[in-house]
């Protein structure tokens, strides 16, 4: 008679599987949970910490063939789950948001280079995994998020909190909504900040796994005292692949690290035109600027959004190209850009973790 299986045996198997991010095995993460074992039938949930992994079927696929191999297993079912856990914040704030876990800012050098697109498909895209996400449009001199997620309507109070709007899944919330139609939109700091406090602390938000923030563009007084006001988990910059449009973005880098927020990465956005009748690539806008200025800069690359007509009219529709067109190619890219953002989150999380358990160990060791 065979030997019973062990959860030693069955954990040692999983260890060998290590997390392309994080740089630990998926066991001493502790991402192994609910094992069970019954008569060589081996069982367990394999806790992601985003449900947008980059790397989840490669997961699932190394666990089944590791434990498969194990002497005494006849069958193996693993179920992969996902916890998304508080990044803490990056920097210091006056806000705080009790129920949302992360909050991602979108940011860009100037405007025009499509960052309100990359910050709707971003949400969108998170969506689409299971994870709870709400948008936040703080764009106040250009609020056009309702437009693009299809939502005309003001959101309606209740026992004096605003309740956001709920569209393609993710709860939005805009600028737009507090300010009068076709006027420009002409304030200082203050004004700005009292906006901000609005937006937020009057929102009911719920609970959330990623609140994605579409902030101003450029670097002056608008965006700043966005980035110093909200309790950001980090960053991400959106730029266009020529060197004018890089220059930029490098200042919007900036910005966010002198105030201390994480740098999530760089998001190439009309990097590259598929023609639909021949399928010819034409590089329009020139192409690789945005990978290269994340090399330089010591960030990580995001992805490459391909320029389309179909991207903007899904735009205007209030559809975007992840619902009205889930299997194209231009969906595709916007997905990969959506894990990626969330592997850097998880990674960014794991960080302060360690950080936190190391200071807690030589506080310990300060006073033994």
């Amino acid at each position: 008679m065979a030997a019973a299986v062990t959860e030693q045996q069955v954990l040692a198997a999983l260890s060998h599987i290590i997390d392309p991010d994080l740089h630990r095995d998926v066991v001493s993460l502790g991402f192994i949970k609910n094992l069970t074992i019954a008569n060589g039938d081996v069982s367990f949930d394999f806790e992601l910490t985003t449900p947008a992994c980059p790397v989840k079927d490669r997961f699932l696929e190394q666990a089944q063939t590791l434990v498969r191999a194990i002497p005494g297993v006849t069958n193996v079912a693993c179920t992969m789950t996902a916890n998304v856990r508080s990044s803490g914040g990056g920097h210091q704030s006056a806000i705080k948001l009790e129920g949302v876990r992360n909050i991602v800012a979108v940011g860009a050098g100037k405007g025009g280079v499509g960052k309100s697109t990359c910050a709707v498909s971003l949400a969108v895209a998170l969506s689409e995994t299971g994870a709870r996400v709400g948008l936040l449009d703080a764009d106040i001199h250009g609020p056009n998020v309702p437009l693009m997620m299809g939502l005309s309507q003001p959101p309606h109070q209740t026992d004096g909190k605003i309740v956001p709007g709920i569209s393609h899944g993710v709860k939005v919330m805009s600028a737009g909504y507090f300010v009068q139609e076709n006027l420009p939109l002409i304030w200082r700091g203050p004004m700005v900040g009292k906006m901000i406090q609005e937006l937020l602390g009057g929102v009911d938000w719920g609970e959330l796994d990623y609140l994605v923030v579409d902030l101003p563009p450029g670097t002056g007084d608008a965006p700043l005292t966005l980035a110093q006001a909200i309790p950001l988990s980090g960053a991400v910059i959106v730029t266009q692949p020529p060197d004018v449009s890089l220059m930029d973005a490098t200042k919007a880098l900036a910005m966010f690290q002198k105030l201390e927020v994480p740098i999530l990465g760089i998001v190439e956005n009309m990097s590259y035109f598929i023609c639909p009748c021949c399928g010819e690539r034409t590089e329009i806008f020139s192409h690789g600027g945005g990978r290269a200025a994340a090399e330089r800069l010591k960030v990580p690359f995001l992805g490459e959004i391909p320029i389309n007509a179909r991207i903007r009219e899904g735009g205007d529709t209030g559809t975007p190209i992840l619902v009205g067109e889930p299997t194209s190619p231009e969906a595709d890219a916007f997905r990969q850009f959506a894990r990626n953002t969330a592997a850097r989150v998880s990674v960014l999380q794991n960080m302060r973790a360690a950080e936190a358990a190391r200071g807690s160990k030589q506080f310990i060791k300060f006073f033994d």
